[in-house]
């Protein structure tokens, strides 16, 4: 397994570079647009839909707000979208506090569930395109990732060598407190190195951009534990089999739904 996770890193992480930072942010843009269909497609299974009609249906809603998103593509429609975003994200950590809420697999929960899926996969498209259309944008966004990337590494060796307190054992019983406190760190460490060698050298940016790197973090976190909590409720182990060892998309992206929109939004406020 954890042969098949390196070898999937090495293929992917070259791809994920080169889609950042070398085509233009329209061309960005239609290209998460792409990969976010695929997320729109297993979110369908883990709200309830079963059928491949139904399934399609929803990537094909998605497909719309999409087109619309890259097509008006203003800075105030973006802003907004990323904003709304992180109200959801704020919002959701009351919801993982109820483990058997929406859970029944009825009617009602299902649309409830999609609804939410709008939430947290369209204002993370938003984010993107807002950062990087920015000055030096590629690279932000590029940072917002590495933030993601360091602090899963963070959270894995700490939660291995430190963890005892669970987390969140009904939810992610494999998450310890260990875990976050060294996500954290990484993330936190990294945020502060990587605005720096982007130009923020003033005294309370760099504090600002520290503090919103430890947010960006924690947000994360709930992004893990709600596509956890909804894997439970749909009774999946993993949200698709796209990467070898990794799941599906929405595994490999459920803490950049939640960071994303948290770290553009921050970004704004430190006028960077």
């Amino acid at each position: 397994m954890l042969k098949q996770r390196i070898t999937t890193a090495a293929i992917l992480i070259p791809l994920v570079l080169a889609l950042i930072l070398l085509p233009p942010t329209g061309f960005f843009a239609a290209l998460v647009a792409i990969v976010f269909l695929g997320a729109a497609w297993e979110w369908s299974l883990l709200a309830g839909c079963r059928t491949p009609v139904g399934r399609g249906i929803v990537v094909g809603v998605a497909a719309a707000m999409f087109v619309a998103l890259l097509i008006v593509r203003t800075p105030g429609l973006l802003t907004v979208v990323t904003l709304a975003g992180v109200a959801w994200w704020i919002g959701c950590c009351f919801w993982l506090r109820h483990f058997t809420f929406a859970a029944a697999p009825n009617a009602e929960n299902r649309m409830l569930k999609l609804g939410v899926g709008a939430f947290v996969i369209v204002p993370t498209l938003a984010a993107a395109i807002l950062m990087h259309s920015g000055e030096r944008g590629n690279w932000w966004t590029l940072l917002s990732l590495v933030i993601v990337w360091f602090a899963d590494t963070g959270a894995y060796f700490s939660g291995r060598y430190f963890g005892r307190r669970k987390l969140a054992p009904r939810i992610s019983p494999g998450k310890t407190w260990a875990g976050v406190y060294g996500a954290i760190v990484a993330g936190g460490l990294v945020t502060l190195l990587g605005g720096f060698l982007l130009g923020v050298r003033e005294g309370w940016q760099l504090v600002g951009l520290a503090v919103l790197g430890v947010v960006t973090v924690a947000i994360a976190v709930v992004g893990d534990l709600f596509e956890s909590l909804m894997k439970r409720h749909a009774e999946v182990k993993d949200s698709g089999d796209l990467f070898p060892g990794h799941g599906g998309l929405l595994d490999r992206l459920d803490s950049v739904f939640a960071a994303l929109p948290v770290f553009a939004a921050g970004k704004l406020l430190l006028g960077l």
